[in-house]
């Protein structure tokens, strides 16, 4: 994800960041990233997936509601 965020140009002053973490108390959910502010939980299996939420949320603002952890 990191590395497709830099190749959209997505990163700097403003833009968005992508760090690594733990499992942010969810490991038994399997892998997961959370966008912030808004603090929107996501699944992912994929890479399509994550191409995904990156084009639909992190592009658009719009919810992958299929990927969603609750």
């Amino acid at each position: 994800m990191k590395a497709r965020i830099k190749e959209l140009d997505l990163t700097g002053q403003g833009g968005i960041r992508v760090n690594t973490a733990g499992c942010m108390d969810r490991c038994a959910m399997g892998p997961a990233l959370v966008v912030y502010p808004e603090a929107t939980w996501y699944r992912y299996q994929n890479e399509q997936d994550i191409e995904e939420i990156i084009k639909t949320h992190l592009q658009n603002g719009q919810i992958v509601s299929r990927l969603l952890l609750e």
